[in-house]
């Protein structure tokens, strides 16, 4: 299941789990649609990877018998911030931006 992380690991915005601007990538990396677009230009500054939107978890269970929503599973609380410097992730980026995802 998906951590759905709290905020933007780049600006630190704030991403509640009903966001649609939050973009995450196969590792869960999270970052908002601005970062994702505009400062990394849809590469993870971490593995590599493209960003994509981050599924919304529904507010409530709809099948009987089942523990789901995010009653039962709530986004997490702990914040992450990237661990590289400006300069490693316009590296990375730059190095990356016109390589397809699938050929990363």
């Amino acid at each position: 299941m998906l951590d759905l992380r709290p905020n933007c690991e780049l600006c630190d915005r704030d991403l509640p789990p009903d966001s649609a601007e939050a973009r995450i990538c196969s590792y869960e990396c999270t970052y908002c649609a601005d970062c994702a677009e505009q400062a990394l230009r849809d590469v993870c500054p971490t593995c590599g990877g493209n960003l994509q939107p981050r599924p919304i978890r529904p507010r409530q269970n709809h099948r009987a018998g089942k523990a789901l929503g995010l009653a039962h599973h709530p986004g997490a609380t702990r914040r992450h911030h990237s661990p590289w410097s400006a300069a490693e992730i316009a590296e990375m980026v730059n190095r990356l931006v016109g390589v397809p995802p699938e050929r990363r």
